[in-house]
């Protein structure tokens, strides 16, 4: 049956979603996208279509036709916004039919011949007084703008006779997004001041507002003038906000960003399409590889078979990167060349706007090896090699794997993770602090968290895994059977995955507690693949605990911790952006903005937030 005839599956789908923001393309059983859009969590937006309680006719209609769901991830919730105009005004989806209309192009207009000017929506063909901004792709785009604006700079959008007959200030002013100007709360200087960075703004001049505000600021707060300055900062806050700038319009070429991801026997190289400077597509192709492929290979292979057979009137990229060196390089470049009669440049190791889209490729790549490996079927087919792998009686349904993590002995945790048909059940990790063992002594680390949770087990008497993975070697297994034997359990198939000498992925080793067998499976394993996913899930989530227990532990900022953060920078982030959270939460481009922080730091600071 073909993929797009199945019924969607929500809860499987949903259960492997990122929490990043990115753009979702609904697909009907035709393959036809019949709904877009966006998500600054696109695991808790996706999660909404389907509650049954309290949907509306609307989405009842639009779920009843989803068949596939793609998304693409995106740096920032303002990148998706411009994705998801970008996608609507290609597909014009049936149920994005609401941001569609005949009308011209919508602007803002800013009625600067007036004392107070407003700032409004225009659409028409006819020339109008004062100054337009635009065109913008749609009314919503629009729309968006004047509401960032009237937050920010607090600027009248009522009509003309409203204005000149108030006696009192409206609601705009008590949710404060209007000065007021009609009953005089604020001078006629005052207001232009704000006009004129508001027109800054429209202009993309954001940079040179925030230097121009925080001088006024200072200013401000020099002067005992308390609550303009805090005024002010509002502004810079909301500015910096905005200024989560995306890397997708600073170069306008039409370049197409490929990163190649091999893990788990699976190869998955993602496309993402840049034209005229803006992110338009997303793709992951899964080709099928030969054994003992090396990557080079693969993306020369991808390269010639992708391009190679494009027609020479198709709309060539002006550049091509990727993720991987490959021979040949300087060969294809003139073969893409001649075919596109024009220069093809392919690019490795990109700088600035280009790193930062390759690295979105790969958290894109990411999260299709994540749904492709939370796939039932392929599960199945995995579960099935394994029995046959280990000689087993039947087919395993559940299994447990765990692994041990510390820093020279410090904050020592254990990670338990579990695997079933289903793919991986986050619901039911576990994280065991390790007390009481020598510093360092990973068998008693081992052997007392297999010990408390299977202790539960028993007590419970609830249904034991079917195979208890270890991330280690013979000394590590030992201490399973160990737990195993003292608490009288036996049905319970032990088994641990060493690496091999280079700790090279694929040369992993089985060691079996019954009968003390070794196993080595071939590279190209389902079976082998399969265990290797699991136990790196499980050394991933040993980490995180570990990572935690570790801060909370030392009770110190974060920021303390990065290479190259002294007391100065640290000033200069606070003041930046006012706290840690406003940290965590921007991009690498807004903190390159912090005076005295490179991008290559931004990097860093973005990094340790996010590990």
């Amino acid at each position: 049956m073909d993929k797009l005839s199945k019924p969607f599956d929500a809860a499987n789908f949903l259960k492997s979603m990122t929490s990043s923001p990115g753009v979702y393309q609904m697909y009907d059983k035709d393959g036809t996208i019949i709904y877009v859009g966006k998500a600054r969590n696109l695991k808790n937006r996706l999660q909404t279509y389907f509650v049954k309680d309290k949907q509306p006719p609307k989405t009842r209609a639009l779920v009843s036709h989803i068949v596939d769901i793609q998304v693409t991830i995106t740096h920032s919730d303002v990148e998706a916004l411009l994705l998801e105009n970008t996608l609507i005004k290609k597909h014009l989806p049936r149920y994005n039919i609401l941001l569609r209309d005949d009308k011209s192009y919508p602007y803002i207009a800013l009625s600067t011949e007036q004392s107070y000017p407003r700032i409004s929506l225009y659409r028409s063909s006819k020339k109008k007084s004062g100054k337009l901004y635009g065109p913008y792709p749609n009314a919503f785009a629009a729309k968006e703008a004047i509401n960032f604006l009237q937050r920010t700079f607090k600027l009248r959008t009522c009509r003309d006779a409203y204005f000149n007959n108030r006696s009192r200030p409206c609601l705009q002013y008590q949710i404060k997004r209007c000065s007021a100007p009609c009953v005089n709360y604020i001078s006629e200087k005052k207001y232009q001041e704000d006009i004129r960075h508001a027109q800054m703004f429209l202009a993309g001049k954001n940079q040179k507002i925030i230097h121009e505000l925080r001088q006024q600021m200072d200013k401000a707060a020099e002067n005992l003038d308390f609550e303009h300055a805090a005024y002010l900062r509002d502004q810079v806050t909301y500015l910096q906000q905005v200024q989560t700038t995306q890397s997708i319009i600073t170069d306008k070429k039409n370049i197409d960003i490929i990163f190649l991801l091999i893990r788990h026997g699976i190869v998955i190289v993602q496309m993402l399409y840049i034209k005229s400077g803006e992110l338009v597509a997303n793709k992951s192709y899964i080709p099928m590889t030969p054994k003992y492929f090396h990557p080079d290979e693969i993306m020369r292979a991808f390269l010639t078979q992708y391009y190679l057979q494009q027609p020479s009137d198709s709309h060539w990229p002006n550049e091509i990167v990727v993720s991987v060196d490959f021979s040949e390089r300087e060969t294809l470049m003139k073969a893409f060349s001649q075919l596109a009669k024009k220069q093809i440049n392919i690019v490795i190791n990109p700088k600035t706007d280009k790193k930062r889209w390759l690295a979105l490729a790969e958290q894109n790549a990411e999260y299709a090896l994540n749904k492709l490996l939370n796939d039932k079927g392929k599960n199945k087919e995995r579960l099935e090699t394994l029995m046959q792998a280990l000689e087993l009686t039947s087919i395993p349904h559940r299994i447990e794997c765990f692994d041990i993590s510390h820093s020279h002995g410090e904050a020592t945790v254990a990670s338990c993770v579990v695997f079933d048909t289903d793919g991986m059940q986050k619901k039911d990790y576990r994280i065991f602090n390790i007390k009481d063992v020598i510093a360092g002594d990973d068998y008693a680390a081992m052997h007392q968290a297999l010990l408390r949770r299977y202790q539960k087990y028993v007590k419970n008497q609830a249904k034991l895994p079917d195979i208890v993975l270890i991330d280690g070697g013979k000394g590590q297994l030992n201490q399973a059977q160990q737990v195993f034997d003292e608490l009288n359990l036996h049905t319970t198939t032990l088994l641990a995955i060493s690496k091999g000498p280079s700790r090279k992925a694929g040369l992993e080793t089985l060691h079996l507690a019954k009968g003390s067998r070794m196993i080595v499976l071939s590279p190209d394993s389902p079976a082998l693949h399969l265990l290797q996913q699991i136990r790196d899930e499980a050394h991933r989530f040993a980490i995180t605990g570990h990572r935690q227990r570790r801060e909370k532990k030392r009770k110190t900022s974060i920021l303390e911790g990065i290479p190259g953060i002294g007391a100065v920078k640290r000033r200069a982030l606070i003041k930046q952006f006012g706290g840690i959270q406003a940290i965590k939460d921007a991009s690498v481009e807004t903190l390159s903005k912090t005076p005295g922080i490179s991008l290559s730091l931004a990097q860093s600071i973005f990094d340790a937030f996010h590990e």
